[in-house]
């Protein structure tokens, strides 16, 4: 992946005489897997600057306020779920952002620290708040002893590991980011299963075209999935018996199916949230389209996060 990322920085120098590379925000710095999402999913020739930035509201808010013309951010994960603070900022009053495409990335967790150590020294583990949840195995099993502390990143806790004097600090995250600050690999793969992966959206300011987003084509043998409609939406009447199933039936009786759904906080009173759902299809089409109308009759509001070319499914 590092001569991918040198591949990005010799095409953004390249691309000087050209129009300013577009800049992309995403939750840095150097190393994380939101870059390797980012390298992994953006099409070879696009004049890309990434922009690393501290956490996923900094990159989200950077899109917002014009800094990047798009951002990729984590939306879930498939052992820990969704990563509820996209979700917020998605559905953010402010409104605004579109889903634009996505990316599905194999997530790999290796346990870093500064030099070689045995699992017996290592008395603090840090990472990614949503990353222990994916490594219990071990971190309840050989490193049981360890405290568990949180980072803004993957990669900002190796860079911790590995510029600091302690030896008895440890880090989750990825091979690159050991690669990038000199850290060591204590042990590979320590994800509690090999299909673990998350799945990332390319987002930009409302009114980019649909499929706009400088994407990788499938690579020879990666079938299509198509087109996928994100939605969020909430009402008043949710309180009523049924409220949800009707909502649901404007796309069951239409025969559009549903490949997620679940349910926010309204950071109201207690009890009264927003339902997030992922649809197979495009807005362009017709029954998709009339679904959503129909949605609306019920709701106090349905958004549309984004209609978009789905990825293909990850290789096994």
């Amino acid at each position: 992946m590092s001569a991918q990322r040198q591949a990005m920085s010799r095409q953004a120098m390249s691309a000087s005489p050209r129009p300013d590379p577009q800049r992309v925000g995403y939750l840095g710095p150097a190393g994380t897997f939101s870059e390797e999402a980012l390298l992994a999913s953006a099409a070879p020739d696009a004049a890309l600057e990434p922009v690393a930035l501290a956490s996923i509201y900094d990159t989200i808010t950077a899109l917002r306020e014009g800094e990047v013309r798009w951002a990729l951010a984590p939306i879930e994960n498939s052992l820990e779920g969704s990563l509820t603070v996209t979700l917020d900022l998605l559905a953010d009053e402010q409104g605004g952002l579109e889903i634009v495409g996505e990316a599905l990335l194999e997530v790999r967790h290796s346990l870093i620290a500064r030099e070689l150590v045995e699992l017996a020294e290592i008395d603090t583990v840090i990472s990614h708040p949503q990353v222990p949840g994916q490594c219990t195995r071990l971190l309840r099993g050989e490193l049981a002893h360890a405290r568990v502390e949180p980072a803004s990143s993957t990669a900002e806790a190796v860079r911790i590991v590995a510029t600091g004097a302690r030896r008895g600090i440890a880090a989750l995250g990825t091979r690159l980011a050991a690669e990038i600050y000199g850290a060591v690999v204590v042990r590979a793969d320590v994800q509690d299963r090999d299909d673990n992966a998350t799945r990332f959206v390319w987002l930009a300011r409302a009114g980019e075209p649909s499929g706009s987003a400088p994407l990788r084509a499938g690579a020879d043998g990666e079938a299509s999935r198509g087109w996928k409609t994100s939605l969020v939406f909430w009402g008043a009447g949710a309180d009523s018996p049924g409220w949800l199933v009707r909502c649901l039936d404007e796309f069951a009786r239409r025969e559009i199916n549903l490949t997620r759904i679940e349910s926010r906080p309204m950071r109201e009173r207690l009890g009264h949230y927003m339902f997030f759902a992922d649809l197979e299809g495009s807005l362009r089409e017709q029954p998709l389209a009339d679904a959503v109308r129909g949605l609306r009759a019920f709701c106090q509001e349905a958004r549309v996060l984004g209609s978009y070319p789905a990825a293909p499914e990850l290789a096994r």
